[in-house]
């Protein structure tokens, strides 16, 4: 199931959402290409996808979640990659 949470994590001047999937790497990859939304904005298990683009992705069938479920689900699915040491 491919997943996007409201826009609210803030960055470069706006705000974003964040697109995954509990399924598969492939099925959110196919699933951006699908919409046009860049490789760049795919970080380590999820896409940045711009406040403005939330609409027309959850119209393309991405399932509206909160942030906390969003995280659940994926380390859930075993697809859950967080960011290593600072």
């Amino acid at each position: 199931m491919i997943l996007i949470d409201p826009p609210n994590a803030s960055g470069h001047g706006r705000l974003w959402s964040h697109l995954a999937s509990d399924t598969s790497y492939d099925e959110l990859h196919v699933f951006a290409r699908a919409l046009g939304i860049p490789e760049r904005g795919f970080d380590r298990d999820h896409y940045d996808v711009p406040a403005e683009w939330y609409d027309r992705v959850v119209a393309a069938g991405a399932e509206p979640v909160a942030s906390r479920e969003l995280v659940a689900r994926l380390r859930a699915a075993g697809l859950r990659r967080r960011k290593t040491g600072r």
